[in-house]
């Protein structure tokens, strides 16, 4: 390290800026602002000479921490971005959106706030494009082989471009009018503007990535053709079928699914006309679930001037610090107080809802009641139901595993207990030739584990094809190191 003691010199932690609530409630652009940049080199050396750094563990993509923690302290910004991309195919898209479990295993974690790491990995990204450091880099030569990529989240895009760089043909194949999954209509521009995915996809073009958009396999081209057609199929589709709460009252007008709240909301942002549009403005919003999408709808809401807003949670209101159960170097369960939470609502935990109710097909509240254990599960408590008005209600519950698409009937891949695409170490379905990645094979999780499981995936099927692989593999299916044996 070029400070051995900057953790002794540095004990604050200090984060990156955020717009005045006031101010990035009126438009769509990104919270966080750019870090001075010597704040950032003071930060980056807070990373310690800890020996076993176990942010290695913390991170599924194995990034390089360290190394590139070091190097910005020394200002050498394209050495500390090849180190970065060298495990990261999109670190813009990381440093904006994964919650860094890394942080959680800092070693200077247990007993000082951890580095900001998060902080100086989008720091360099941002960095690399705007000095142009970053390259497209087509193959040297071409395998003859072509691969057919169904989805263009963040495991098929680092699957494409793992794929093609090895020198495969690679279509990537969206049922959207634009490519990037629910990076271009889950996530707000208020986390994440969609010039960095732009640019990203322009790399990829370069490279010989080809996009075909507006087409759903296994309804406008069957996964049987899609495999006649193509050498290797990987399916990369994601989690998207919504968890429902089939309560009294959900038919009701005004009781949505979050995430087609959240992507009428992206078309508008991008430009587009959206017609029978979900909107916000002037009414009472309650939203049913917190983690990162009803995070998201909580922003939306106040950009779109609602009249107030109600988080509902049905469990008990996490800690500001690490439970004893949840020790270094876990992933604990905190309050979240940044981000969209300081910009407004109120939040209700220990509230589970029984019913929705209107008139005349219109919603107007939801009913709750306050929970309690029984039998090892929180069920209503009798005698607390209570009423709250509501003209708008977004489901935020999570996903229960990817849409079937066909895939039983025309392919023969098999699905689990939990809903996802059977598959074995390397990830190959049941269909020799069709390979999954990302949430469709593994369930709801973290940005960081799709593309993870990209670049993983995309080394088993470079292997499958040509018998070796000089592509790395960070994670298996079973969170297990592949072995090629």
């Amino acid at each position: 390290m070029a400070d051995p003691r900057g953790f002794m010199k540095v004990r604050e932690r200090q984060t990156q800026p955020r717009r005045p609530v006031p101010v990035r409630i009126m438009d769509w652009k990104e919270v966080y602002e750019a870090q001075e940049q010597g704040v950032l080199k003071a930060q980056a050396g807070r990373c310690m000479d800890c020996g076993i750094p176990f942010c290695h563990q913390g991170c599924p993509l194995g990034n390089l921490i360290p190394e590139w923690n070091d190097l910005t302290l020394r200002d050498k910004g394209r050495e500390a971005s090849d180190r970065l991309h060298a495990t990261n195919n999109f670190p813009e898209f990381t440093g904006r959106l994964c919650p860094a479990p890394c942080e959680s295993s800092c070693v200077l974690g247990i007993n000082q706030p951890p580095v900001t790491i998060k902080q100086v990995e989008v720091s360099i990204a941002d960095q690399a494009f705007a000095e142009g450091w970053v390259e497209a880099f087509p193959p040297e030569r071409l395998t003859g082989r072509t691969v057919a990529v169904v989805g263009s989240g963040p495991a098929g895009l680092a699957v494409a471009q793992q794929l093609t760089r090895a020198g495969h043909t690679v279509a990537v194949y969206e049922r959207d009018d634009r490519v990037g999954g629910l990076l271009r209509y889950g996530i707000p521009d208020f986390k994440m503007e969609k010039i960095h995915l732009e640019r990203r996809l322009d790399q990829m073009r370069i490279e010989g990535t080809r996009f075909r958009t507006e087409v759903e396999v296994g309804r406008d081209i069957g996964w049987g053709e899609l495999k006649r057609s193509f050498d290797a199929v990987v399916v990369a589709t994601g989690a998207t079928v919504p968890r429902e709460l089939p309560i009294p009252g959900r038919d009701l007008r005004g009781v949505h699914v979050a995430m087609d709240y959240l992507v009428q909301a992206n078309r508008v942002v991008a430009g587009d006309v959206v017609e029978h549009r979900i909107h916000a403005e002037g009414k009472h919003v309650v939203i049913l679930g917190g983690g990162d999408t009803g995070a998201d709808c909580l922003g939306t809401a106040h950009r779109q001037k609602a009249a107030s807003v109600t988080i509902l949670a049905i469990g008990e209101q996490p800690p500001l610090e690490r439970r004893p159960d949840q020790p270094w170097p876990t992933f604990p369960t905190l309050f979240d107080l940044a981000g969209a939470y300081e910009e407004g609502g109120e939040r209700r935990f220990l509230a589970s809802t029984i019913g929705f109710t209107g008139e005349d097909g219109v919603l107007r509240g939801i009913r709750v009641a306050e929970t309690e254990f029984v039998d090892g599960r929180r069920r209503p408590k009798a005698g607390t139901e209570h009423d709250i008005p509501a003209d708008l209600v977004l489901l935020s519950l999570g996903f229960s595993g990817p849409e079937p698409a066909g895939l039983a009937e025309q392919v023969q891949t098999g699905f689990d207990e939990r809903g996802n695409v059977v598959r074995d170490g390397h990830y190959m379905t049941g269909t020799p030739g069709i390979f999954s990645a990302g949430d469709a094979g593994r369930g709801q999780s973290l940005i960081v584990w799709a593309i993870a499981e990209g670049r993983a995936c995309a080394a088993a099927v470079d292997l499958w094809l040509m018998g070796s692989t000089r592509l790395t593999a960070p994670v298996s299916p079973t969170d297990r190191s592949i072995s090629y044996s």
